[in-house]
């Protein structure tokens, strides 16, 4: 029976990339490394601090944990100045409405506390969420499961009833772990026939397709 809809954010709610890829890119320049802005975006899901990892390993520039830790506070402190930049894809906000007070809501990101729960007010969507969990609450990133588990501990919900609402191949494989079912929507980085190779539960075009949505999530209850 699906009790909770838990929804990941970059790329699912809301498109981000142009804020999150000028953040990343201005701290991964001052650092003397050049990746392209696809690099970055086919990783957005696994965290701030792997993305430069891999970034970095890219361009062969030898990192410390210290220095790691420098360059994600510093690009979560530009990121966090760009949320003007973010907006909600069509349909988000009318498929929150639908499932409000039906089942319990989740939002699940790799993005850090700061910028999430800025964007949360500015776009005033607090009022959906009954928890929210982001890369600043767990130790393992996407594909590991952990941050589908936590939004689920705190609902108080066992994972086989939540439902995973995800755009990243990485999202996919890390709800299908976690036991949980999965709606998977093409609206980042990863196309159609890419995300389906991970075996979702349900591939929609858009969030646009609410009735679609909402006949999944409610005929499982």
């Amino acid at each position: 029976m699906v009790t909770a809809v838990i929804f990941d954010w970059d790329g699912t709610l809301a498109d981000t990339k142009t804020a999150v890829v000028r953040s990343f890119q201005k701290v991964l320049t001052d650092a003397g490394c050049q990746v392209t802005d696809q690099f970055i975006f086919r990783l957005l899901g696994i965290g701030t601090k792997n993305t430069m990892k891999q970034a970095l390993q890219e361009c062969n520039i030898p990192f410390d944990d210290e220095m790691l830790e420098s360059l994600v506070v510093e690009k979560v402190k530009i990121q966090t100045e760009l949320t003007g930049l973010v907006e909600l894809f069509d349909g988000a906000t009318e498929l929150l409405d639908a499932l409000r007070g039906r089942v319990k809501i989740a939002l699940a990101t790799m993005s850090g506390r700061k910028v999430i729960d800025k964007l949360l007010l500015e776009k005033n969507l607090e009022k959906y969420f009954d928890a929210v969990v982001t890369a600043d609450e767990i130790s393992k990133p996407k594909p590991d499961p952990e941050v589908f588990l936590a939004a689920a501990s705190q609902l108080g919900m066992s994972p086989e009833d939540c439902v995973v609402v995800e755009d990243s191949v990485f999202g996919v494989k890390a709800a299908k772990t976690a036991k949980m079912r999965c709606i998977a929507v093409p609206s980042g980085a990863y196309s159609l026939d890419e995300l389906q190779k991970e075996c979702p539960d349900l591939t929609i075009g858009s969030l646009c397709e609410k009735q679609k949505i909402l006949d999944f999530v409610f005929n499982e209850c």
